[in-house]
């Protein structure tokens, strides 16, 4: 089935009927306002605010309903913008009462507010009618909630990314440690995250705690302090004679040992620390994922990770509900866009108005079947020695042939088979 975004574009205006009070709310932290409008955007009644509570939810609800019977309207559609965390209170209060509620793009409001007074002035009170007057228009999405699984999945991405953030800087903490201190240490060992690396980092970190040490002496460093069972061998003599070499021979700074010492000891020990609670967030995913049928669907495409799997479903929520897979892109702020005009013919990019998160992981899902999966290492061949394409936009056109595949596997409740699977299944 064709996706046209026309279709649903011209959906949403014809559902705006004579019979409907248009209400747009400018949300806040504390206290948010309302006005309202008819089908052709005419200011009806007097604008409200009201408080981020139930009282000020019911306040709202009985300033409509004295609307809708002055007006002698029959039904009311409710519009705002998802500003930062502030609106997710007022609309679950909405919709658990069966309340029709539809989301503004921000953008959207920024671009209009001078439809009415061409004036550049911003406010609650003018953002709430500008808001009103979006939704009157058409310029408006549906909002669907996510079921439970699915929000409860999205927290814990979203919660593991900003430790991921944060493991990131501890990273890069240590590495300028290292770069003033012991320069010569990553050439060495170029992955630090290593066992053998961490060990060493904890027992012998700078060039001076080396000292005159032998190579058997830091492999039984390695086994009685670093914990390593397999600590020497031809690969561990050879790595340790390295690293002494690099010790004696280092051109990092000498000043500061002690200080430089006690604090990489406390970036280690946040570093394995926060190491430790990724692989928790993995296992917790796991147990969240196992319920849902569309995770063995997704898992038949070999190479999807849990990570990988989580963030699709975190971002786009049930897949069942998609149409197409344009609609993913759409999400992840993968569609693409150009700015032409007469004769200018403007390069084609991503809108990137979407989830980051999903656009990361679309990508690095992406780069990772590229590698692993058949299927996607042929149509990446092909699309550069055949159709001439350079790499990184042969990616960029494997992502949407995997946003197709995924909504094709989940409407079909079909397994993912490969052109070699499908003529031996023949």
């Amino acid at each position: 089935m064709k996706f046209k975004q026309r279709h649903s574009e011209n959906q949403r205006i014809e559902r705006i009927t004579t019979n409907h009070l248009i209400v747009g709310v400018d949300i806040a932290k504390e206290k948010h306002v309302a006005r309202a409008v008819n089908f052709r955007g005419i200011e009806i009644g007097r604008p409200i605010s009201f408080e981020n509570g139930r009282e000020g939810f019911e306040k709202l609800f009985r300033w409509i309903q004295n609307l809708l019977v002055q007006k002698n309207l029959t039904s009311f559609l409710i519009g705002l913008e998802p500003t930062g965390h502030y609106w997710f209170n007022l609309t679950d209060w909405l919709t658990q009462n069966n309340y029709e509620v539809v989301l503004v793009n921000p953008l959207t409001t920024y671009r209009n507010k001078e439809n009415r007074d061409n004036s550049q002035s911003k406010n609650d009170f003018k953002d709430a009618l500008v808001i009103a007057d979006a939704v009157s228009r058409g310029f408006y999405f549906p909002y669907h909630q996510h079921g439970d699984v699915y929000q409860r999945i999205r927290m814990v991405m979203n919660d593991r990314e900003y430790w991921v953030k944060q493991q990131t800087s501890l990273k890069n903490r240590i590495f300028r440690l290292l770069d003033i201190h012991f320069p010569e240490y990553c050439r060495v060992f170029e992955d630090w995250t290593t066992v053998r690396s961490l060990a060493s980092l904890k027992i012998f970190p700078l060039p001076a705690d080396v000292g005159l040490l032998t190579p058997l002496e830091m492999v039984s460093l390695w086994r009685e302090k670093g914990g390593m069972k397999r600590a020497g061998g031809r690969t561990g003599m050879e790595i340790a004679a390295r690293l002494i070499a690099a010790a004696r021979n280092s051109v990092g700074s000498k000043v500061g040992y002690v200080e430089a010492r006690n604090d990489l000891k406390r970036l280690l020990e946040d570093y394995e620390r926060l190491a430790e609670r990724l692989r928790e967030f993995e296992q917790e995913l796991e147990r969240l994922l196992e319920p849902l049928p569309e995770v063995p669907l997704l898992r038949s495409l070999k190479g999807l990770s849990t990570l990988m799997i989580s963030a699709l479903l975190a971002g786009c929520g049930d897949l069942s509900k998609y149409a197409h897979g344009q609609q993913i892109l759409s999400q992840a702020g993968m569609n693409l866009v150009n700015q032409s005009s007469g004769k200018h013919q403007g390069k084609v990019t991503l809108s990137k108005r979407g989830r980051p998160q999903l656009r990361k992981y679309l990508y690095l899902a992406v780069l990772t079947l590229v590698n692993n999966h058949p299927s996607f290492q042929q149509w990446h061949i092909h699309n550069v020695q055949v159709m001439k394409m350079k790499k990184h936009r042969s990616i960029f056109k494997l992502i949407g042939k995997l946003a197709r595949i995924i909504i094709g596997m989940v409407k079909r409740q079909e397994e993912f088979k490969s052109d070699m699977e499908q003529q031996q299944a023949a």
